[in-house]
């Protein structure tokens, strides 16, 4: 009986040890663990650990990165640098040639930013963003064709929409917002080349930012109804619209060739208008490559001039029903107004 019983109990044990991990491990769940722990430990590219924060496409997510990243070294230059410093007058450190080198330093003394050196500045200041993704490509971009990669339409987009900015909208800050340049600057329809520059460069990291935040908006609210994303959505554009037009002219403030007749007004109405840019153009651009079908750059193209043109008529409807926030004097109007229709008085 107790060999039996050993015999009998030695035939049960491997039985056990079988069945258990065939109970634990089935088959479909064998096959179903792998792919979920990959997509779990796959955070750049899968969906499983990607932050909401990010684009699903992958020359997407890299340009946003390498636009905002880039921002820092602009900002700090203009903002940072030449504004605090007023490197744009006399470098205070220079006066100093005086007493060393007279010769040299009396001719600092009466130097001043000119045309040349407002316009390397914007130079300076945007062109790296066109070149620096040509040398440090993206692990997408790699393997796609330049008209192909993200940081291509982004610059197309952008360039479109800031182009019809300065060169028609600029005349609605004179006419409407009482805003004038007085720094010498090579102008184009009255408008300065380096605020052409400048705003390209402005506008790529307002616009990154605005594409992240409603991508991580989005994803909080998917679950919501869609009438209630919709407010959501339409808050957040209004808020951040107002916000970032606010802040730029707040953080210029200290340029004191880009002025107002009324800097109160100017920062509350003012800011409203400017927001206008962005209400429109910030869910517009957010467009671009968000889901899986890929705009080619007539796409990007027209729906920028699309942006523009919408953006045209409101600032218009503005300017005929609203008209200028402050009373514009003589002394600050445009002797060339630069639209023809602002030289019809309604």
């Amino acid at each position: 009986m107790a060999g039996g019983s050993a015999a009998h109990a030695r035939a049960r044990f491997p039985v056990a040890h079988i069945r258990v991990p065939d109970r634990l491990s089935s088959p479909s769940t064998a096959a179903r663990r792998p792919a979920g722990a990959k997509a779990a430990r796959g955070g750049g590219g899968g969906a499983g650990r990607r932050s909401a924060w990010l684009a699903a496409d992958g020359s997407k997510r890299w340009g946003e990165a390498f636009f905002l990243l880039y921002t820092p070294f602009w900002l700090t230059l203009c903002l940072g640098v030449v504004v605090p410093f007023k490197l744009y007058e006399v470098p205070r450190l220079l006066l100093s040639f005086v007493h060393l080198a007279p010769a040299v330093g009396y001719w600092l003394v009466d130097r001043r930013f000119t045309e040349l050196e407002y316009l390397i500045l914007g130079l300076v200041s945007t062109v790296p963003a066109f070149v620096i993704p040509l040398f440090f490509v993206g692990k997408a971009d790699s393997i796609r064709s330049l008209k192909d990669r993200y940081w291509v339409k982004a610059n197309l987009w952008i360039i479109i929409f800031s182009y019809v900015g300065n060169y028609f909208w600029t005349h609605y800050f004179f006419t409407v917002l009482g805003a004038s340049y007085t720094f010498p600057s090579w102008r184009m329809n009255n408008v300065p080349h380096t605020t052409f520059l400048l705003t390209h460069a402005c506008f790529l990291f307002y616009h990154m930012a605005s594409n992240m935040t409603l991508r991580r908006l989005r994803h909080s609210t998917t679950n919501l109804p869609q009438s209630i994303r919709w407010l959501f959505e339409t808050a957040w554009i209004l808020a951040l619209s107002y916000f970032i037009a606010y802040l730029e002219t707040l953080a210029i403030a200290n340029f004191p060739y880009y002025e107002f007749i009324d800097r109160d007004i100017m920062y509350k109405v003012g800011s409203l208008f400017y927001a206008i840019y962005f209400v429109v153009s910030f869910p517009m651009f957010s467009r671009i490559d968000e889901e899986d079908e890929k705009w080619n750059l007539s796409r990007v193209a027209v729906d920028s001039l699309g942006a523009a043109m919408l953006v045209t008529i409101i600032l218009d409807l503005w300017r005929i029903f609203l008209g200028p926030i402050v009373p514009i004097p003589e002394s600050m109007r445009c002797g060339q107004p630069g639209l023809a229709w602002f030289q019809v008085q309604t």
